[in-house]
């Protein structure tokens, strides 16, 4: 380990947008950003982390990859952190599932790499460089470029119809009413073909227009993932597990009377909370899985935390691993996140597959890393573009719960909402 200094906070930005652009001469790479953004119960450890090169890689190859990355990840113990995403489809290996939509993206089921070079900041601003080329590193990323581009303009369409999505609204509630599931996540897809972006520049801008704790961008040879997520799928610290679901969503509002006033709408919202409560019983039972017993607490019920451009009910359930539990086994019990799925999950996954029309990939998946002692920390991969440079498709997704009380007008909103970050990165035109 090289280089190590600390950044003094007004030139943070300008050194990870640098470091950012430094990075694109490697086909892999991912960047993880905590955008300075106070965690849920404050429970971050790295401000930024990027890590470019590739020493060794698991490739998922749709059959028994949870198996194989549990032997990856031991492999690189107390050696080397190891980067990479798991995709939603990683689902089919845990249940009796499939899924047969098309997915014009093509993130492999799951991909993770030990890096060549690995720049960290932590939160007091440390900066260290993971390399035997540390300095050079440093001074490479100093003389970066970063003067801004302009993008060229972009015009997606919407995969569903208002009316649509409207319609399918009221299917899914039959199905409630039925017992089949008592809430759902439905997404939808917006998209364009024969398109070019610059990804950098799309992803910083979405980070100016929208940060969040738990963005990340992943580049694997011509596939990229720019993402803004706010929700933490699961952490593990040293024998704690930790996961934090994300269910309630209200807009920003530029006056602060009326903000706070939103805030405190979300806050005692009876709809909101049953959506929350629902999916935090949910994580419970995941956690369980791979927790001593009785170790499974709600450290926070219905936390409000304000971000750019919505608020967000979050929150924050933990247990004790299981003494000699595999890490990677932790994840598997409680993948796919319970927040993306629905309840009870597996019913839900299944009626995901008959209502949507498209394949989430690695949406609704999971971006992290390991650390040498296995520890860990995955996001959820939501409000994130997907692009194929070599397709030229870009797409991204947007979904939200559906329950009894859901009006389908609403939902249909709040999924534009939760759109408008994305849009307005890609300088989209809806068509």
């Amino acid at each position: 380990m090289e280089a190590d200094s600390n950044i003094q906070t007004n030139t943070t930005e300008e050194f990870k947008r640098k470091a950012c652009a430094w990075a694109q001469q490697f086909d892999t790479i991912c960047i993880l950003d905590n955008n300075a953004i106070e965690n849920a119960l404050q429970l971050q450890e790295i401000e930024f982390a990027l890590a470019v090169g590739v020493v060794d890689e698991l490739i998922g190859s749709g059959q028994n990859d949870w198996k194989q990355l549990k032997v990856f990840v031991d492999k690189h113990a107390q050696q080397t952190p190891v980067f990479g995403y798991l995709s939603y489809d990683l689902k089919n290996q845990i249940e009796n599932l499939s899924s047969k939509h098309a997915d014009k993206i093509g993130f492999e089921p799951m991909y993770f790499f030990a890096p060549l070079h690995v720049v960290l900041i932590d939160t007091n601003g440390q900066l260290m460089v993971m390399s035997e080329q540390g300095n050079d590193i440093m001074e490479a990323i100093k003389k970066t470029d970063i003067s801004p581009k302009t993008l060229a303009s972009l015009s997606m369409k919407q995969k569903v119809s208002k009316e649509q999505y409207i319609e399918t609204v009221k299917k899914i509630q039959e199905h409630i009413v039925k017992g089949d599931v008592y809430e759902l996540n439905y997404c939808v897809e917006f998209y364009a073909e024969n398109a070019t972006i610059d990804p950098v520049e799309t992803y910083l801008s979405l980070q100016a227009i929208s940060p969040t704790p738990f963005a990340c961008f992943i580049k694997h040879k011509d596939k990229y993932l720019l993402s803004a997520s706010p929700e933490r799928f699961m952490k593990k610290s040293l024998n704690k597990l930790y996961s934090q679901p994300i269910k309630g969503t209200v807009r920003r509002a530029s006056n602060a009377e009326e903000d706070e006033a939103l805030k405190q709408a979300l806050l005692h919202s009876e709809k909101e909370r049953a959506e929350n409560l629902m999916i935090v019983d949910l994580v419970r039972n995941d956690l369980a899985k791979s927790s001593e017993t009785g170790s499974i607490a709600v450290d926070e019920l219905f936390g409000i935390y304000s971000f750019k451009q919505v608020h967000q009910m979050i929150s924050t359930v933990s247990g004790t691993i299981i003494d000699g539990l595999n890490p990677v086994e932790a994840l598997e019990n409680a993948f796919p996140m319970g927040s993306m799925t629905g309840a009870p999950k597996v019913m839900a996954m299944q009626l995901i597959e008959q209502y949507e029309n498209t394949k989430r990939g690695l949406y609704s998946g999971s971006v992290g890393y390991f650390a040498p002692n296995e520890d860990f920390d995955f996001n959820v991969v939501i409000r994130s573009i997907q692009y194929n440079a070599a397709s030229k498709y870009v797409n991204f997704e947007v979904g939200s719960a559906i329950t009894i009380d859901s009006v389908a007008e609403q939902e249909y909103e709040e999924c534009l909402l939760k759109a408008s970050a994305m849009l307005a990165a890609l300088g989209v035109k809806l068509t």
